[in-house]
């Protein structure tokens, strides 16, 4: 049995592409970029919002003062929508009482601006459900390079020979490899079976359940 699980959020834990792709889209119409269709979002994000913003943003816009002019105006836009219409994937909270009551330690490590991270899982999973919760934060490189994964591990305690990383993407995979970590993708998420596949992802699971006993037998 795996002791820990860490978890990514956006895409594994909460199905917020809607609300992203919306509050990028109003960010496009406020400079004059190009918008795009909602599913195109499964691609932009998952790297964090200041290289989101910088997928958005045409090559003639991709100034220094531009681009953080508009990590601004979208943190505060997305900061009012983020309860829109994002939701637990189905069995999610359910899960989490299991492994609780399994005794697994769990927490957060996502690309997602440090305070809106702790705000979103706060509103949709209560404040106690994880032993930490930690979003980009300022200094820290983001997912995959390994220090911010190493450093919640530390803070944990957590022993890398008995920890698992959850998450829908190669970005996922690529950060659990990084800090020495197994990787299960979620087939649910943003990205697909093929790219978690090719990425390398030691299992694979389909719905909740199914992530539950890849723990338990990890």
């Amino acid at each position: 049995m795996y002791k820990t699980v860490l978890f990514d959020l956006d895409g594994t834990l909460l199905n917020t592409l809607t609300d992203l792709a919306d509050a990028g889209n109003r960010l496009c119409v406020k400079y004059g970029w190009p918008t795009h269709d909602r599913a195109g979002y499964r691609y932009l994000v998952g790297n964090g919002i200041p290289k989101l913003i910088e997928r958005l943003a045409p090559p003639d816009s991709r100034t220094d003062a531009v681009l953080a002019a508009a990590l601004e105006d979208f943190k505060a836009d997305y900061g009012a929508h983020l309860r829109d219409t994002t939701a637990p994937y189905p069995g999610i909270p359910e899960l989490l009482e299991r492994l609780r009551q399994a005794g697994v330690q769990t927490a957060v490590f996502s690309n997602k601006a440090d305070a809106l991270a702790r705000e979103v899982v706060a509103d949709y999973f209560g404040a106690d459900t994880f032993a930490a919760v930690r979003g980009q934060r300022t200094g820290v490189a983001p997912k995959p390079a390994p220090e911010g994964t190493r450093a919640l591990m530390a803070s944990l305690g957590a022993d890398p020979a008995s920890t698992l990383y959850v998450g829908d993407s190669n970005v996922d995979v690529q950060t659990a490899h990084n800090a020495g970590l197994p990787c299960c993708g979620v087939l649910w998420g943003f990205r697909t079976r093929e790219e978690l596949t090719e990425a390398g992802a030691e299992h694979l699971a389909a719905d909740a359940d199914e992530l539950y006993r890849v723990i338990l037998e990890g």
